[in-house]
């Protein structure tokens, strides 16, 4: 079968054609945006709406801490540090909005923020819900050590005295075991002593019967069958 060869001329118009036809394709996105308003946000001055679960810098109210370091040990990268002081007894360290009463001190919560991937699995396992992803998202610094935020409140005087008292009140606790330790030692020590100077009550022999008398008959149990 023998193929018939296009006109010179119109081949020529038929380039010219396809080629303003796809021009005009690829135009018409860009011709349909100048009569369009602009996008384009002149930032800082002018900020975008974010998300409302938008996941940026993260919070920690500090007056719902209870230190349960659930948290910390949410976190994949480590980012968040935390140390707790037992509470004394006659220590009241209030209530969270919860009602949740608090029984730890927390002299240390920071969150390095430069480690920080916005993960947001540090959220939900908190009980008082005291830790939070916030909307801020500009906080750089020169300095990546001003990305370490400190969230902890007691001043280095009130650390102070919460160790001393947590450490008087272990050592009670430890003394007042060793002294039960040491006096249920003693008591079974007494108890064996006891036992070891009571009389000993002596135990009778066994009765034997008396040999037989060859001068007496025998009797019907010791004759001889016939």
């Amino acid at each position: 079968m023998v193929k018939m060869k296009m006109n010179p001329v119109r081949e020529y118009f038929s380039g010219v054609y396809l080629g303003l036809k796809t021009a005009f394709i690829g135009m018409k996105v860009t011709f349909s945006h100048l009569f369009t308003p602009a996008v384009t946000i002149q930032y800082p001055t002018q900020k975008m709406k974010l998300p409302e679960r938008a996941r940026n810098r993260l919070y920690v109210n500090m007056d719902d801490c209870i230190g349960c370091d659930q948290c910390s040990m949410a976190c994949p990268v480590d980012c968040i540090t935390i140390e707790t002081i037992k509470s004394t007894p006659e220590d009241n360290l209030g209530v969270t909005s919860t009602g949740q009463k608090k029984r730890l001190h927390v002299p240390v919560f920071d969150i390095d923020i430069a480690k920080c991937c916005y993960c947001g699995l540090c959220v939900p396992p908190c009980p008082t819900e005291c830790i939070k992803m916030t909307d801020v998202y500009e906080f750089a610094e020169f300095d990546r050590h001003n990305l370490i935020y400190s969230f902890a409140t007691m001043t280095p005087a009130e650390i102070e005295t919460a160790r001393v008292k947590a450490k008087k009140m272990e050592e009670e606790a430890a003394a007042k075991k060793a002294a039960a330790a040491k006096a249920a030692a003693e008591a079974k020590i007494a108890a064996a002593a006891k036992a070891a100077t009571a009389p000993q009550v002596q135990q009778s022999a066994p009765v034997q019967a008396p040999p037989p008398n060859p001068a007496s008959p025998p009797n019907d149990s010791q004759q001889k069958p016939e």
